[in-house]
């Protein structure tokens, strides 16, 4: 089942959507691609520049289809070191250095372009999935930490510090200005705060600290108002208000440091015309193609990371081109070196909010671009009233991410070897260098591997061997037939890949290990990774033959050798020993259990973008009709991912009935007509009308449905989120838990509202 191919009327009609997501992802892109230049040592423009040009190439010559081009998280650290290794060799001081720097790097810039370009000419963007998992999670955490240690002191106002040294007797365990020096300096600063004698200082460290809660607290409201404005854009809006209350109520100047503020903002015709000068005296230097590939390499990991999450959220469950997206990735970087910027990248963070606000195909992309232009061409002067501490807080929150305690759990939940690649990878790359990083990374993967298995023989013997055989069982309808022996680990992973790309997603799939000693824990993701395709696609993805095999943990994604399985044993919380007696009462059948068989979710609208982790502590009546259950959901992926749970309703319904979504209709429901989503009228009754926010592709066939007594339930009932996928409903209230009265409230309207319908079956017959 491929997706059906799209013609000029579906795209001008999901236009005005395609609109409005790019608008709301340039809201986050303005202030992000400020930081993000500025902790690169780099103009404020610069990120701005390089999102434009990005959003304007890739949406016309790219192959992925609701991915954001821009400044990336992950090249901060290599771009700043290395606009300060060329500004200290240019003989120049103070900011003329600093220029004369970042001249130099924009030649290394151009070359990474033409270095990707060349990746994805040679079709290499899947190379990038063989690398080991905990490896890349080691390389993300440290430039996480890297992050952190550039941006955490300018959040608190200071700037100059150089952090710590650490030596044990003779021996120097990092020095100050180091990613470690800095880091470990962090708790210096915080504590100085308290001592600043400058006003403007402490103001300067009180707009960072604010920026922070923003980014951290803001998200978890779930109100659709206030998530119209995505949490960096107030970090840009709240200190532009604050000078100018200062400068028209109180008469008095911003009393932030001036010192900490931005400044050289050009307005449009100034970065037209006055073109930076690209230095391309060091291209023979090692020093300087040492840089180019760091940054190629870095460029092409994050972006083919990111392709791939966002793959996932993609409703119309597209593949992308990854290696037409390198190509053009690698153009528009060119095109953004030349002109002042820095490597343009796909981005996780914003393409996630596009795809969670509608965006379906490139055009997103280009608005995003469109809009940043009007930004600059419009306002570029009230951006010198943001202060650099707080948008330094919207890199503190992302290094935060990357390299959260959370990233270190969940890797020991897969195994406690998967622990030890990741911090070697993470200390190499913070002691010596990304690129060592990784290497090292790879290196121990195979060691730890070899060590497990006590044997070389196991993997240099079948290296070159063709260890995957597939065929298909019958020449009709038949299943897929994978077969995998000896043993499959990054190494060698892209020979059954290969096999696996040839088979279209809507077909069965049997991938059989009973032949295979070792699967290790890259593998088994990617293998997850494909199920939730081949689901989402109307196929059938399944992995047989580990019954033998065992793990050092209960992760899905832990390697896979004979081992011991621990039991784990869990006991009821409060609130699941309140809702099993509240089932005993009302002779419902209760189930705490997690229960990941969620595929009667996933045809229902509210979660084409989001992804079903579970449902758990289900309450159903005896023939599973009605069940209310806690559920499980993620919005976004990778450093955006988000993770919410709430309590919903499904009721299965004994005959088809028309798709819709009603909801309560607010401001924020007409501002999305003027993006296309219409509302539904019903004849004769306004007053449901202008209350009620309804949507469905039938509009004749929804009017009909919705009759007298339908409405009326409705109109005389508490508001909630009603759904329907033309076979069953889906209710809730809130994206939150529901307690024991509200559970007790959405129970008894689920089952009035079924017997509502019920009622009007009857009286159609």
């Amino acid at each position: 089942m491929s997706p059906k191919k799209k013609t000029i009327k579906d795209f001008l009609k999901t236009l005005p959507k395609n609109i409005f997501s790019g608008f709301v992802v340039s809201l986050i892109a303005l202030p992000l691609g400020l930081g993000l230049a500025m902790a690169s040592e780099a103009p404020p423009i610069a990120g701005i520049i390089t999102a434009v040009i990005g959003g304007l190439t890739v949406s016309i010559l790219g192959g992925s289809n609701v991915t954001i081009t821009g400044p990336g998280n992950s090249l901060v650290g290599v771009v700043a070191g290395a606009v300060l290794f060329y500004a200290t060799q240019s003989g120049l001081e103070g900011e003329l250095a600093t220029q004369q720097g970042y001249f130099v790097v924009l030649a290394a810039i151009i070359c990474s372009g033409i270095l990707l370009s060349i990746l994805g000419f040679l079709r290499l963007g899947k190379l990038a999935n063989f690398f080991p998992s905990s490896a890349i999670q080691g390389m993300l955490a440290a430039i996480g930490l890297i992050i952190l240690a550039k941006s955490t002191h300018t959040m608190l106002a200071n700037q100059g510090t150089k952090g710590i040294s650490l030596a044990f007797g003779n021996v120097t365990i990092f020095e100050e200005g180091s990613v470690l020096g800095l880091l470990f300096g962090i708790p210096k600063t915080i504590i100085g705060v308290f001592s600043y004698d400058n006003p403007g200082l402490t103001y300067a460290a009180i707009a960072g600290v604010l920026g922070l809660i923003i980014m951290v607290f803001y998200p978890k409201i779930r109100n659709k108002y206030l998530q119209l404005i995505p949490a960096p854009m107030w970090i840009v809006i709240l200190p532009i208000l604050f000078s100018y209350y200062y400068e028209f109520v109180l008469q008095q100047p911003n009393p932030i440091d001036p010192s900490y503020m931005i400044s050289n903002i050009p307005d449009f015709n100034s970065i037209v015309t006055n073109l930076p000068t690209v230095d391309f005296s060091h291209i023979t230097s090692p020093a300087f193609w040492s840089i180019v590939v760091t940054l190629t390499l870095i460029a092409s990991i994050e972006s083919l990371l990111s392709i791939k999450a966002v793959d996932k959220l993609d409703p119309e469950k597209r593949r992308s081109s990854v290696n037409r997206d390198l190509k053009a990735l690698g153009l528009a970087t060119v095109g953004s070196g030349f002109l002042g910027g820095l490597n343009v990248v796909t981005v996780i963070a914003r393409s996630s909010v596009n795809v969670n606000n509608g965006g379906s195909n490139r055009s997103a992309n280009f608005f995003h671009a469109f809009f940043l232009v009007l930004f600059i061409a419009l306002f570029s002067t009230q951006l010198t009233r943001i202060p650099l501490p707080a948008l330094m807080a919207i890199l503190v929150f992302t290094g935060y991410k990357l390299a959260s305690p959370n990233v270190v759990k969940k890797i020991f939940s897969i195994g406690k070897e998967q622990l030890i690649i990741f911090f070697i990878t993470l200390l190499v790359t913070l002691k010596i260098g990304l690129i060592e990083g990784i290497l090292l990374g790879v290196f121990t993967t195979l060691i730890i591997h070899l060590i497990i298995n006590k044997s070389f023989s196991l993997f240099f013997r079948n290296l070159l061997k063709p260890n995957v055989l597939m065929f298909k069982e019958q020449e009709n309808e038949g299943n897929y037939y994978v077969s995998v022996k000896h043993f499959c680990s990054f190494l060698n992973f892209f020979k059954l890949k290969n096999k696996l790309d040839t088979i279209p997603e809507n077909q069965d799939v049997i991938v059989d290990f009973s032949m295979c000693e070792f699967v290790d824990h890259t593998v088994m993701e990617n293998l997850n990774n494909y199920q939730e395709l081949f689901e989402k696609r109307g196929g059938h993805f399944e992995v047989i033959g580990l019954d033998m095999h065992g793990t050092d943990s209960e992760h899905p994604f832990a390697l896979r050798r004979i081992l011991p399985i621990p039991n784990l044993l869990s006991n009821l919380t409060r609130r699941q020993k309140t809702i099993e007696e509240l089932a005993l009462d009302y002779n419902l059948n209760y189930e705490s259990n997690k229960n990941k068989n969620v595929h009667f979710l996933e045809d229902f609208l509210f979660f084409r973008t989001k992804k079903i982790n579970h449902t758990y502590n289900q309450l159903a009546d005896d023939n599973s009709s009605i069940r209310l259950f806690d559920l499980e959901f993620s919005e976004g992926e990778f450093i955006a991912k988000e993770v919410v749970r709430a309590t919903m309703m499904y009721v299965s319904l004994q005959e088809g009935i028309p798709e819709f979504t009603l909801d309560r209709e607010g401001f924020l429901e007409k501002v999305y007509a003027f993006a296309g989503f219409e509302d539904i009228p019903i004849d004769n009754h306004t007053d449901f009308s202008n209350r009620f926010y309804l949507l469905g592709e039938d509009k004749l066939a929804i009017q009909s449905f919705f009759n007298d007594d339908l409405v009326h339930f409705f109109e005389s009932n508490p508001y909630y989120h009603v759904e329907s996928n033309g076979k069953a409903l889906l209710i809730f209230r809130k994206e939150r838990l529901s307690n024991i009265k509200e559970i007790k409230v959405v129970f008894d309207f689920g089952k009035r509202l079924k017997n509502v319908l019920q009622v009007e079956k009857v009286v159609k017959l």
